[in-house]
């Protein structure tokens, strides 16, 4: 190596077509990998900067301000203990020559090493500097070590053309590693680096040589006709997309876009379409199979109904590509026909005939069949809806008919368009709209962020599905442990904590907990998980209204009063929020607090309520006067759920509370005074909580 000055590193590695699934994340450990060791080796002049590459045949890196040489290193070593090293005369020993020689200054006399404390005792320290690894060496590591930690999750054993077993993703071809101009002698999994790579298969006339690593991406678009950057290439799928859609809506998913980009190298986005005639089967099926079997991009119109024309992506540009479009034409006619074969076939048997064929289906070796499920879900159902005031008949007609579309043909090919299919069946039986939409709607929300029901039958069933799940898992003992959460208890507790805050529900939380677990009274040894899955749900409540920017105290605060009912959450904590930003918040914050741990010491000595002629002192007096004044302001607040209302009333007990605490003590020798002092204390306690733990504000 001849570089002098810092210069641009290239390490490309050309394989055969790696898993489009894989690759962004193999492109990303393969840059982040090389960038990060030569750092770790001082082979990079300041904070790395580089840029990733990643297409279906090449893995690669471009490394800014890379060094030939890494700087000198200031080494200083332990060598022996003193009283090692020296003899009792004082004279070097034959372990300190030894030990010498291994480090490799065999001629170094006791004069030239560091005498110093080390811990409790003496030792000699040997100082030198240590000359800076070379570019082929550090990167020689560094890409060994890259390669080796590549997430690979079933790497191939391929033979080398000579004869040597080799391990890797797929088969890979070519090294180019450029510093600069200059050729890095380095080689991996059994190929030498040169300068020189791989165009298009198709569109490039092979061979590439790379002028300087700084052009590499350039060259390689110009003259290879492959954009290597992955991102760069994703955006031109995008754009062409959008372009080619012109007034059409581009069903563009970014896990469809991801893997597209990673199936080519030059994309061209090209218009092809499929008969009419198919648009009669529900639309999901049609662009479900158009994206799972062929990567193809469906087309709606401004209001999302499915066009009869797709988008694909080629990797073969022309200008006359009536192949390509015609071929991919044939191509998904065959999958459209089995998605219409499937649904016509599903419509001859009606949903309801076909929940009994759900017994032949098992849920859960500890919780029974499918059926048994759902007629579980039926019981359920039906329980919601009385307490939520909901239709009982068809909360559980949709609960009976819910699962139903899981046995269907169109179900069974498609497993995605469970609960999409029930609410088509359902409509074509003639089943009432929110029955059909509850077929669907009772999986919501599916994840973070997913849209609630929005039927009361959909959110009756949606409850019931969860809180079924949630409590019979966890009842045979199959809760969350860890990260471990393999029937997604999380999930469906935080769609039934979603459910219930947003759509403001006026039902116990912990009463649908017990209405789910009295529908497993005929199933052996599931546990009543009530209490363990409340505190579990209210955990995962505290993290969903951290999402939603309360701070922790204020949840605190809220939460610490073990809330049953959930659909005031918001308000509560929005009423908290609102009196901590009073000036007398601090002050009664820490009150609440000391009257908590005052109440705690002395439970059992109150003697029920407050007895005016026994309070004796004026600061009591004043205290109870204010607080008979400031309490029915207070429930007449709560009454109407004006919950700011509420607590901004408790602002004037500050005074008399701050001159009680001052002037009373509460631990009176006289029996009668204190039990009298606490029920005051208790009495005031109990206004200053009714909206939530405010002891829980203080500092």
């Amino acid at each position: 190596m001849t570089q002098s000055q810092p210069a641009t590193l290239l390490v490309e590695l050309l394989t055969e077509e790696l898993p489009p699934k894989a690759l962004a994340r193999l492109g990303d450990a393969f840059a982040e990998g090389i960038a990060q060791r030569l750092a770790a080796r001082d082979l990079i002049d300041g904070e790395p900067s580089f840029e990733r590459f990643a297409t279906p045949r090449r893995l690669a890196v471009t490394i800014h301000n890379v060094r030939a040489l890494a700087p000198e290193k200031h080494v200083r070593e332990k060598v022996l203990p003193v009283s090692v090293a020296l003899d009792k005369d004082g004279q070097p020993t034959a372990p300190l020559a030894k030990k010498l020689a291994a480090l490799g200054f065999p001629d170094f006399t006791v004069s030239e090493l560091e005498r110093a404390p080390d811990g409790k005792a003496e030792a000699f320290f040997l100082r030198y500097a240590a000359p800076g690894a070379t570019l082929a060496d550090g990167l020689q590591g560094a890409l060994d070590e890259t390669l080796a930690k590549l997430p690979i999750a079933k790497p191939m054993t391929y033979q080398r053309p000579d004869g040597s077993s080799v391990q890797f993703v797929r088969p890979a071809h070519r090294l180019t590693a450029l510093h600069g101009e200059e050729i890095v002698p380095v080689s991996a999994l059994g190929i030498d680096a040169d300068d020189t790579t791989l165009g298009h298969r198709f569109l490039s006339e092979g061979f590439v040589q790379i002028q300087h690593a700084q052009s590499y991406a350039e060259t390689l678009e110009h003259k290879g006709r492959v954009i290597a950057s992955f991102a760069k290439r994703k955006q031109a799928i995008r754009s062409q997309l959008l372009e080619q859609a012109g007034e059409d809506e581009v069903v563009m998913p970014e896990a469809l876009l991801d893997e597209v980009t990673s199936l080519v190298e030059w994309p061209v986005v090209y218009a092809c379409r499929f008969e009419d005639e198919f648009l009669q089967v529900p639309q999901e099926c049609l662009i479900l199979t158009m994206q799972t079997n062929q990567k193809y991009f469906a087309l709606t119109d401004a209001n999302g109904k499915l066009r009869s024309r797709f988008l694909i992506v080629s990797n073969i540009e022309t200008a006359t590509p009536v192949e390509i479009v015609e071929g991919n034409e044939r191509v998904v006619r065959p999958r459209l026909a089995d998605a219409k074969f499937f649904f016509t076939q599903d419509k001859k048997k009606p949903l309801a005939a076909r929940v009994p064929l759900l017994a032949n289906v098992v849920y859960h070796n500890k919780l029974g069949s499918a059926l048994q499920r759902v007629e579980r879900l039926e019981g359920l159902a039906g329980a919601i809806a009385t307490l939520t005031g909901a239709d009982v008949a068809l909360a559980k007609r949709a609960a009976r008919l819910a699962k139903a579309d899981l046995i269907t043909d169109m179900v069974g090919e498609f497993p995605e368009l469970q609960g999409t299919m029930g609410t088509y069946y359902a409509r074509h039986d003639g089943e009432p709209e929110e029955v059909a939409l509850a077929c669907s709607e009772h999986y919501l929300p599916r994840f973070s962020g997913d849209a609630l029901p929005t039927t009361a039958t959909g959110t009756v069933v949606a409850l019931a599905d969860k809180l079924e799940t949630l409590v019979g898992i966890w009842g045979i003992g199959l809760q969350p442990t860890g990260e471990k959460d393999p029937f997604a208890l999380r999930r469906h507790a935080l769609g039934v904590l979603r459910i219930l805050v947003e759509k403001q529900l006026n039902v116990d939380f912990v009463e649908l907990l017990r209405a789910a677990y009295a529908q497993f009274a005929s199933v052996p040894n599931v546990a009543d998980s009530t209490d363990a899955i409340y505190v579990f749900s209210m955990d995962r409540l505290r993290g969903l209204l951290r999402e939603r920017g309360y701070a922790a105290g204020e949840i605190d605060a809220v939460l610490a009063l073990n809330p049953t009912r959930l659909d005031d959450i918001v308000a509560r904590l929005d009423a908290v929020r609102e009196f901590a930003s009073l000036a007398e918040a601090a002050s009664l914050a820490a009150a609440n607090k000391r009257i908590s741990n005052i109440l705690k010491k002395s439970e059992g000595v109150t003697n029920g309520g407050v007895q005016p002629g026994l309070l004796t002192e004026a600061a009591e007096q004043a205290l109870n006067a204010q607080l008979e004044q400031v309490t029915p302001r207070v429930q007449s607040q709560l009454a109407v759920r004006d919950y700011t209302g509420a607590l901004t009333a408790l602002a004037a007990l500050r005074e008399p509370v701050d001159k009680f605490f001052n002037d009373v003590m509460v631990n009176a020798e006289d029996p009668a005074l204190r039990a009298n002092r606490l029920a005051l204390l208790g009495a005031l306690h109990q206004q200053m909580n009714c909206v939530a733990d405010i002891s829980r504000l203080a500092a």
